[in-house]
């Protein structure tokens, strides 16, 4: 979790990194690729392969919990962190041959979708009877819409800088 954080984190200072002049720009384009890459393959992907390995020696291990409905739902947010670790590859590559489109704002709500995701794994873990699934369904809502609030007011008041 921690090098997808600070990946999407590189990806926007990377975008931004444009806004400089042409020398600068240069500097900083080759910086940030390198800086990309070697977190991206030492530490990101590795770690997400890890993972998976972990988790599915752990379920073969205990396959009761194969019966566990909030077992399903954390694996669909899983899967969807999966899909974000890729989508993330891409933009890395997208960024390296400069043919991104992603404006930084639109990397920072990215960057929030990560935190979503982990805050959604974590609280189907935690809050599993029904009950509290429409606390927590509720809560997360409240969350991400509360850090979209914020990337909004952060992004004015870079504005006003």
């Amino acid at each position: 979790m921690a090098g997808l954080f600070y990946m999407v984190r590189l990806f926007i200072y990377h975008t931004e990194a444009k806004h400089r002049s042409a020398g600068e720009y240069a500097i900083l384009h080759k910086q940030f690729m390198e800086m990309e890459r070697k977190l991206w393959w030492v530490i990101t992907t590795p770690s997400m392969y890890l993972t998976v390995l972990a988790a599915a020696v752990m379920m073969h291990l205990n396959p009761a919990w194969w019966a566990q409905p909030w077992l399903h739902v954390k694996l669909v947010f899983v899967l969807g962190l999966i899909v974000y670790h890729f989508i993330c590859q891409r933009i890395m590559y997208r960024l390296a041959a400069e043919k991104s489109s992603w404006t930084s704002i639109k990397l920072r709500l990215w960057n929030e979708l990560a935190t979503v995701l982990l805050f959604a794994i974590v609280f189907t873990v935690v809050l599993k009877s029904a009950i509290n699934w429409i606390y927590a369904v509720l809560g997360l809502l409240l969350f991400a819409i509360m850090l979209m609030i914020a990337v909004k007011v952060y992004k004015k008041f870079r504005e006003k800088s």
